[in-house]
């Protein structure tokens, strides 16, 4: 938290957790990528948060069971919700009026990148980068490593309480800014950023991209 600067307001930085591992087969938030002694996939990136944000809340299905980790972790107000629903009551349990909010299986986060998108102007009530064919929605948005505003709360709400999980469906309501590719590979030239671990094959790729790395994108 000693790195924000002072000239910028500060920002809550959310983690949405979850809770279900359905495709790598165990909870992911567990996994020790950096050694049996070093922290588990959800702290570290709690850890990384902590670095640029004034508070760090993370969004879990089960809080109880994390009753150690370094932030304040609260329940999902919209169990269904899927990833809007985690952002949501991630928004809502926030301090700040801008969240920075990223997955928690995302090992490979930038920090580079994210002291940079914290570090803008606060003219948008969603800041996204934008990967084109990358990403898994049609506006090409990483939704998951992306600034939210508290204004986007109301539009997000009646979106869920409508049934419709799309994360990127409340964006036409709301200010949307997008980090454009060209932007992302100056920040992030190594293109890991957006790196997640939702199968045992990427759990693979991961592990080799950070054997071979002294100190692993996004420690420094």
């Amino acid at each position: 938290m000693d790195e924000t600067s002072d000239t910028i307001a500060p920002i809550t930085g959310v983690v949405v957790a979850g809770g279900q591992s359905r495709r790598m087969g165990q909870d992911k938030r567990r996994l020790r990528l950096w050694g049996a002694t070093g922290p588990t996939l959800l702290e570290h990136t709690v850890v990384i948060l902590a670095r640029i944000c004034s508070e760090v809340v993370v969004v879990l299905n089960d809080p109880a069971e994390w009753p150690d980790l370094p932030a304040r972790a609260v329940g999902d107000i919209f169990p269904d919700g899927g990833a809007l629903g985690g952002i949501y009551s991630g928004l809502v349990a926030s301090y700040t009026e801008h969240a920075l909010v990223v997955a928690s299986d995302l090992p490979l986060l930038n920090l580079k990148l994210l002291r940079w998108m914290s570090a803008q102007p606060r003219d948008y009530d969603v800041l996204a980068p934008r990967l084109g064919g990358k990403a898994r929605n049609k506006l090409g948005v990483e939704s998951m490593h992306a600034i939210y505003s508290r204004p986007c709360l109301d539009p997000m709400r009646r979106q869920l309480e409508a049934g419709n999980p799309q994360v990127i469906g409340f964006f036409p309501e709301v200010r949307v800014r997008l980090v454009e590719p060209e932007m992302i590979a100056q920040l992030d030239p190594a293109g890991h950023a957006f790196l997640n671990v939702n199968t045992p094959e990427e759990l693979e790729q991961v592990q080799k991209l950070l054997a071979h790395e002294a100190s692993g994108v996004g420690s420094n």
